[in-house]
């Protein structure tokens, strides 16, 4: 069955794609990567992957989902009848079940440090402060559990409703309000003093300080940064008409993101250099460090609580595409059935997250190959599932879809020239997958 429901416009589509790229990758991770990798370097190369690696595996996606206009599961069955490629869509919906599952206790912190900045209780801390804070925070049971019940009920809410009555309707203001929000504390960040020390780290390449380690987490993040790998977008373009441009389509996508990246950069790194601290503090940048640096700017708060607003709005247009996925997957372009599904899949979700959530509390003793149940599910989704499953869709698309079926499908809404298809070829059917095989390697420590 095709899927009954599309989005209004490409605009809708292309906000609810970006929000889905756009999320914790963007926000939270490319930062604190960025500055443990050489900062401007890392952006650079950063660039260069998106629109090398990034931008092919997006087409991709793209092309699957339009073409069939159905499910991960059933796209695969149509193009590939009677094989066992439709593996990789439900490779994909696991995926999701398990992102979705710690993602969203990220998604409660988030939604914890933003109640607490509202009510006062993040105001006048030291750095240290913050720390402490930030470790009973995680290590509390009941408020970790509840704040991940919250953000996954939001996430059922918008995804039962549809998806231009939900998806679409949430990412329309969202997505603005996360831009305006961003505009606003950039403006405050790069005219706090010394903050032009920041905007050189992150903007200056520094090609002296190229190493092999920054070559691969930006690789890496490239390569995560744009939804990619999960079936995630077979399903969004899956409700694309056909007269929309694909291609278009994916360099405003891959523009957007790339934007995202800059401006989380500029809103982070001069405020970090203006206060004297350190921009490779790692994961714990974003609830550590930047509540010192707001706190000791006049006004400080307001602007650490639109921060805040903001990272919750990207992690839950994200959060809304990983819940798509499975629900269109099981109700299969049947609207009656979607809110039930919504409902079923989203509590299981929430049910399979909870030893995450209590990772660093009750279960902090719990090690499973020598990592947290949080770290092992994290693990395992961006250093396994992903790659596998971006690598299975660049062979199927450049190997099983015949390569004119794949040039009519670009063409449909657009004026893509041969030469530009022969490139995109190339690059799915023999860059692509090699430079995957690299990242996995890397990753799982084979190399």
């Amino acid at each position: 069955m095709k899927q009954s429901e599309q989005w209004s416009s490409k605009l809708s589509f292309i906000l609810a794609a970006a929000g889905s790229a756009i999320g914790l990758g963007a926000i939270w991770k490319f930062p604190y990567v960025a500055g443990t990798s050489g900062g401007g370097i890392f952006f650079f190369i950063f660039l260069i992957f998106t629109l090398l690696i990034g931008l092919p595996l997006l087409l991709a996606e793209f092309i699957i989902g339009r073409k069939t206009q159905k499910d991960a599961i059933q796209s695969f069955k149509e193009l590939a009848p009677n094989t066992s490629w439709h593996f990789i869509g439900r490779l994909g919906i696991v995926t999701n079940y398990i992102l979705l599952s710690f993602y969203s206790v990220v998604g409660g912190w988030i939604i914890i440090y933003l109640l607490n900045g509202i009510i006062g209780n993040l105001n006048g801390l030291t750095e240290a402060e913050y720390g402490e804070l930030f470790g009973e925070t995680i290590a509390n049971p009941i408020l970790v559990v509840g704040a991940q019940f919250l953000f996954i009920l939001i996430t059922i809410i918008v995804v039962a409703q549809g998806v231009q009555a939900g998806i679409e309707k949430a990412s329309k203001w969202m997505m603005p309000a996360l831009f305006i929000i961003f505009i606003f504390i950039i403006m405050r960040s790069v005219t706090l003093k010394g903050a032009s020390k920041g905007i050189v780290f992150f903007l200056k390449p520094d090609f002296s300080s190229i190493t092999s380690e920054t070559i691969l987490f930006a690789l890496g993040q490239s390569f995560f940064a744009l939804s990619v790998g999960a079936s995630v977008m077979i399903t969004y373009s899956s409700y694309l008409s056909k007269k929309e441009n694909l291609v278009q389509s994916a360099f405003s996508i891959v523009f957007l993101n790339i934007l995202v990246a800059l401006l989380a950069g500029l809103a982070i790194f001069p405020a970090v250099f203006s206060f004297g601290l350190e921009p490779n503090a790692g994961p714990v940048l974003l609830f550590n460090v930047l509540p010192t640096v707001f706190s000791k700017m006049p006004f400080g708060m307001l602007f650490l609580i639109a921060f805040l607003l903001l990272f919750l709005f990207a992690t839950l247009t994200s959060a809304f595409s990983m819940l798509e996925i499975i629900v269109a997957t099981l109700s299969k372009g049947d609207q009656e059935k979607r809110k039930r599904f919504a409902w079923i899949a989203g509590l299981c979700i929430f049910l399979i997250g909870i030893p995450s959530a209590l990772s660093y509390g009750i279960l902090s003793e719990v090690n499973l190959f020598g990592k947290s149940i949080f770290d092992l599910a994290d693990y395992l989704v961006s250093n396994i599932l992903l790659p596998i499953g971006a690598f299975l869709i660049s062979l199927f698309v450049s190997f099983k879809i015949p390569r004119k079926a794949l040039f009519d499908e670009l063409r449909l809404g657009s004026n893509l020239s041969i030469t530009l298809f022969h490139a995109w070829f190339v690059l799915i059917r023999y860059v692509v997958p090699v430079v995957i095989v690299i990242v996995f390697l890397d990753t799982v420590g084979i190399i």
